[in-house]
């Protein structure tokens, strides 16, 4: 139910842009757009999907290890937080004009940029207290309320668009961040409350909550990691304003559509990082490090039968989706050969989002990941002056693939001598071994898209393709990765629900104790607890 939720709201971000590009096109004013819409990407990462996780379901992790700490945990830390996010966002609305010339120098028309980065400035209280509700909700077990949080977001965004666009414009699409930011907190506070509600006071004497969840020693890796990954998005959009009108436009339409695939397979570690961080909090770094090895290798084959297919198939994908209204057969080009460029990048932005919880399932986070990621960004503003330069958007995805996968080489090599002491050996192996695989299905199935004329009917060829190599070159080679199947992880999950219930009535804080990480699943084909 997980995957069918983040699948839906995958689609309908797909649908949301594909109605900016009908009607709206990739020209300047949406390149303005594009440029306010850099304030809910950034605060997306830090505040819901990265830096507040991170933070928050080791906290509650923790706090459920102790019964009663949840509701001390979250007086002690949601007032602040609230009253931090609701000044910042004050300050983005009056800094508005400032934020937008260091952000796009070069953008035609700055001032409806400005409009639409006050509407979307918004985002910022109200992303804070969905990516709260998020993270206390899977540290208790709860992941479906999470999971609908980008449908609600999209249809928002969608909703308003189609309502608003003929007064206001593409202002429309900024007003419905605005709405779909309240929207995300709206479908989750209902089971936070009840959450809470079930769980007891603290008593007097007892340890209450995380008090030293807000110190800034504490947070201050976890948030330079997140600004440092997100700012790749920044170099991004400075570098692509003095290019000509709708480079912005084809570099977001690109890698919307190019880090599908990635959202999909981090989708597996968002489920069992509360997981790894309840064994952590337990003692059982040889069980944390089973799940995390498991899930990166089962996220790595995903993301690479994705890669595979955006690859073979660009144009097709790009046409599919997007040639239609104001979106030409020139944006569709170029659209694709950026998309081509940013998919080389998929597996290591994978393997950063995953690896990542390793550092940070400890009580400690650690400063490694964050010196990583700063030497990707290095990389990717030095080399996107020189991409940019030579060959415009293109490059400057390119500079985005090789910051991304130095961070990526740079995370596996350090992750052996960290809280989770992963086999960084037999996961190289076996990452290699998939990304050969993909590399014979990409060459497959361009073949094959380049043979069919029909756009739809090459995209799904392609496609099958795709999917039947890499799966058949996975099961002829030789040595090929130990890879549990998600038929059998799913199967038994479904079976353990109809004979025990559902899982999610469990009290969390006793299920690490009597279960093994990751419940009744087993975690690879020797171990099954």
């Amino acid at each position: 139910m997980t995957a069918g939720l983040t699948a839906a709201g995958a689609v309908l971000g797909l649908v949301r842009d594909q109605s900016l590009a009908h009607y709206f096109g990739a020209g300047a004013e949406t390149d303005a757009f594009l440029v306010a819409w850099t304030v809910p990407e950034f605060a997306s990462t830090l505040l819901i999907e990265d830096a507040m996780a991170l933070i928050l379901v080791p906290a509650f992790s923790r706090a459920l290890t102790r019964r009663g700490a949840v509701r001390a945990l979250v007086r002690s830390t949601l007032p602040r937080l609230a009253l931090a996010m609701s000044a910042l966002a004050g300050i983005l609305v009056l800094a508005a004009p400032l934020l937008v010339s260091a952000l796009a120098p070069g953008l035609p028309d700055p001032r409806l940029a400005v409009d639409c980065t006050r509407l979307t400035a918004t985002c910022v209280l109200t992303f804070a207290l969905a990516g709260y509700c998020s993270a206390a909700l899977r540290a208790h077990g709860s992941f479906l309320p999470p999971a609908a949080i980008y449908v609600a977001y999209n249809v928002g965004i969608i909703g308003t668009i189609v309502v608003l666009r003929e007064p206001f414009g593409v202002r429309a699409a900024a007003a419905g961040v605005a709405v779909g930011g309240v929207l995300m907190v709206a479908v989750q506070a209902p089971y936070l409350v009840r959450e809470l509600r079930g769980r007891k006071h603290v008593p007097n004497g007892e340890p209450a909550g995380d008090s030293r969840l807000l110190v800034l020693g504490l947070i201050a890796p976890v948030i330079a990691f997140t600004v440092s990954r997100q700012s790749q998005i920044l170099i991004e959009r400075f570098l692509a304003a003095p290019l000509p009108s709708g480079a912005i436009s084809h570099l977001n339409y690109a890698q919307k559509v190019a880090q599908m695939p990635m959202i999909l397979s981090l989708m597996l570690c968002t489920v069992s990082f509360p997981v790894v961080a309840r064994a952590m909090a337990s003692g059982d770094a040889d069980g944390a490090r089973r799940r995390v090895e498991r899930d990166l290798l089962l996220a790595a084959v995903v993301v690479l039968i994705g890669t595979s297919i955006v690859i073979a198939a660009a144009p097709q994908i790009v046409e599919v989706l997007f040639q239609r209204g104001a979106f030409d057969r020139d944006d569709t080009a170029a659209t694709a050969a950026v998309m081509r460029v940013y998919a080389l990048g998929l597996l290591g932005q994978t393997t950063v989002g995953t690896l990542v919880r390793c550092y940070f399932s400890a009580s400690r986070p650690l400063w490694y990941p964050a010196a990583a990621m700063a030497a990707g960004l290095a990389v990717t503003a030095v080399a996107g002056v020189v991409g940019a330069g030579l060959w415009g958007a293109v490059g400057i995805a390119a500079a985005n693939a090789l910051g991304i996968t130095l961070t990526a080489v740079l995370m596996l090599l350090g992750a052996h001598r960290q809280a989770i002491p992963v086999r960084v050996r037999h996961l190289g192996e076996g990452l290699l071994r998939l990304a050969t695989a993909a590399a014979w299905a990409t060459a497959a199935g361009w073949l094959c898209s380049v043979l069919i004329d029909s756009a739809l009917l090459s995209l799904a060829v392609a496609a099958v393709v795709c999917v039947s190599v890499f799966l058949v070159f996975i099961a002829c080679a030789a040595r090929a990765p130990d890879i549990p199947p998600l038929t059998r992880t799913a199967s038994r999950r479904l079976a353990h629900a109809r004979c025990h219930g559902a899982p999610h009535r469990r009290d969390p804080s006793t299920a690490a104790e009597a279960a093994p990480v990751g419940g009744d699943v087993p975690l690879d084909r020797r171990h099954h607890g």
